[in-house]
């Protein structure tokens, strides 16, 4: 509850009229302070009047005074410039490093916010706060919208700024990694950022006017010309169709050329998958991707609309898996480009976010302001996070929307951080009438 205690601190929910500290002094509170999200005192800067002397400085809160001991406060000096210590119970004295005792004041939260909070937590209802979905002001969904996706896009910015750090600095090799691990499509994304970092694209470079060269590296590097990689019922079969061998021939050519050392095979992971997302059929896309410089950063910079990056991002395959789905097993013709909906899925999760991760790198603000165009641009993505919010009300009108409540239900919903939510700010601070009106 102490999060509780901190939420209707924050935002004054509770009587502002004639307060008074544990001791019997008359308290103003002017300013609460601002937030902090890291060590030391929960405000800084607060500012309150405490017997008609007016106080700045920080505030702690606590469940109960004496966690102040049992957090070792008063032993850190740090802590010495409270003025005020705040909790649900007082029951003892709380004094600063040096000495000072510090005055109290007992927060009992209003009945109306911990039942509202309570019921968020509890409730069976997925999302929790559905019931005012639909009374909610359209500046205030458009803003925490806004706010949601650029916390997202600035998200997926973290992570590949870490990846070009962990390639030394690379970008080009950061955006290749990510493309390949989005090419996984959620099942084996892990496995083919792994591949990806086995990848030695310098050396590969030599070789980029080589199709089957560059393919038979990609294979190989992913393990899949491991004989042990194709089931027993299919290898007679692959052996016998003879490009397995010839791309096992090259590979390990070249792989001594290189000194590359394969991933190993299991990684890879089957069940459940569809055919045409077999990992043989996405690195042939891939191969040819990269073949046809399809994969550099300079490329995605250059496009300026939606449709030069649906270009750029189309693909095909090598001849060989326009009949296969794996090594010795044949299949139709179809299904072996990517889909418009894998290609917005690949816009969304890879060209976008790297736009604007290139564009924060060079401080290029042009480059940032065509990331969230694009996602303006962008038809919403249709899954099961979606529809949801959809059923409880909200519109989703492009994938910036989409992206926005994916985010939402993420890192919020999922972790019933409600009070860090502005739609459970709205439902916490609604009255108890709200609640019985909307049930009447």
């Amino acid at each position: 509850m102490e999060l509780l205690l901190h939420f209707c601190w924050k935002h004054k929910l509770f009587p502002l009229g004639q307060l008074y500290t544990a001791d019997g002094q008359e308290l103003e509170i002017i300013d609460v302070g601002l937030h902090n999200h890291n060590a030391g005192p929960d405000f800084f800067n607060a500012k309150m009047k405490i017997g008609g002397t007016l106080w700045v400085g920080n505030v702690e809160i606590h469940q109960r005074s004496s966690d102040w001991y049992l957090h070792g406060h008063q032993n850190d000096s740090s802590y010495n410039n409270v003025v005020l210590h705040v909790c649900s119970k007082v029951n003892r004295e709380v004094r600063t490093a040096d000495g000072r005792l510090i005055p109290q004041f007992q927060l009992e939260v209003p009945s109306r916010v911990e039942e509202h909070y309570r019921e968020l937590l509890s409730t069976d209802n997925y999302p929790p706060c559905y019931k005012i979905v639909p009374e909610l002001s359209r500046l205030t969904i458009c803003s925490w919208m806004s706010a949601l996706q650029t916390e997202r896009l600035e998200q997926k910015t973290s992570a590949i700024a870490k990846r070009a750090e962990a390639c030394n600095g690379s970008w080009e090799t950061a955006y290749f990694v990510t493309l390949a691990r989005n090419y996984g499509f959620g099942i084996n994304s892990d496995a083919f950022e792994t591949w990806a970092k086995t990848v030695p694209l310098h050396q590969v470079a030599h070789h980029r006017d080589n199709l089957f060269q560059v393919e038979a590296i990609f294979m190989g590097q992913a393990g899949l010309l491991d004989s042990r990689a194709i089931p027993e019922r299919h290898r007679e079969n692959a052996v016998a169709e003879g490009y397995f061998d010839k791309l096992r021939n090259e590979y390990l050519y070249l792989a001594h050329k290189f000194s590359m050392e394969p991933m190993d095979y299991r990684l890879w992971r089957f069940l459940r998958l569809r055919p045409q997302n077999f990992p043989h059929i996405r690195i042939s896309q891939l191969a040819h991707l990269y073949y046809q410089h399809r994969t550099s950063l300079s490329q995605l910079v250059e496009c300026t609309n939606v449709r030069q990056l649906e270009s750029l991002f189309r693909s095909s395959v090598t001849p060989y898996w326009e009949t296969h789905y794996a090594f010795g097993v044949v299949s139709n013709r179809n299904g072996k480009h990517l889909s418009a909906s894998s290609v917005q899925l690949l816009l969304i999760n890879t060209a976008i976010p790297m736009l604007f991760a290139w564009g924060q790198h060079r401080m290029n603000d042009l480059l940032c302001d065509r990331a969230f165009d694009f996602l303006e641009q962008l038809k919403a993505e249709d899954n099961h996070i979606i529809r949801m919010w959809r059923q409880c009300g909200l519109e989703v009108n492009c994938a910036g929307d989409s992206q926005a409540l994916i985010q939402l239900k993420s890192k919020y919903c999922d972790n019933r951080d409600c009070l860090r939510c502005r739609i459970g700010f709205e439902w916490m601070k609604r009255g108890t009438e709200w609640a019985k009106n909307r049930n009447n």
